[in-house]
């Protein structure tokens, strides 16, 4: 129950610190000010990121990780790129983190994200963040496939597969073409069928 309450608390301070610097600019936001929105103090906060930049990649990491965490659950017999499918649609469905404010205006939204993602200290963090969350999937599909994530390139480029697509599907995101889980069926589905060339 502790360390649920801690992750329920990360998340939080993550998602309020990504919807605060969206809708008011990086350097806008306190760390004081995401403390304030989720009801703790800037001391706790610090105890979970070190920076606001680490707090907006956490949400990239945690997601990651836990697609790392269902992909180990799924059955056995699943072929691997639908049991990736399936995680990956399961865990971009909206939390309750998110769930609990009103939906934002898709166009102001996409918009502040691409903003935010300009700043160079989330661009950093952002990369560290990535690199964790590859070696994260690496393994789990090492796990599903039987191979070594550490001296296997198999797993490693399945890996860094899912992270394109989220990243592709993202900024399609951002440039207004779609939902985001539409883009990442999109995104997916090319990946499956071999990146033939377009018609």
């Amino acid at each position: 129950m502790r360390e649920e309450k801690k992750q329920a608390t990360r998340t939080a301070l993550s998602w309020a610190a990504i919807r605060l610097i969206v809708a008011r600019g990086y350097e806008k936001v306190l760390v004081e000010d995401i403390a304030a929105e989720v009801g703790v103090s800037p001391r706790t906060f610090n105890n979970y990121f070190g920076s606001k930049a680490e707090a907006v990649a956490f949400r990239h990491l945690d997601r990651c990780e836990r697609m790392a965490e269902a992909l180990r659950a799924r059955p056995a017999g699943e072929p691997l790129w639908e049991s990736i499918e399936h995680v990956m649609l399961e865990t971009f469905k909206p939390g309750p983190e998110v769930t609990a404010h009103p939906r934002p205006d898709r166009e102001a939204w996409a918009a502040g994200l691409h903003r935010m993602l300009a700043v160079p200290a989330l661009q950093a963090e952002y990369l560290r963040a990535g690199a964790m969350a590859e070696a994260a999937l690496a393994e789990a599909v090492g796990d599903r496939t039987g191979t070594d994530a550490a001296t296997n390139i198999y797993p490693q480029l399945v890996a860094a597969t899912m992270v394109a697509a989220q990243n592709v599907a993202s900024r399609n995101f951002m440039a207004g073409s779609d939902t985001m889980r539409t883009l990442l069926v999109e995104a997916l589905h090319q990946i499956t069928k071999g990146l033939p060339p377009p018609a």
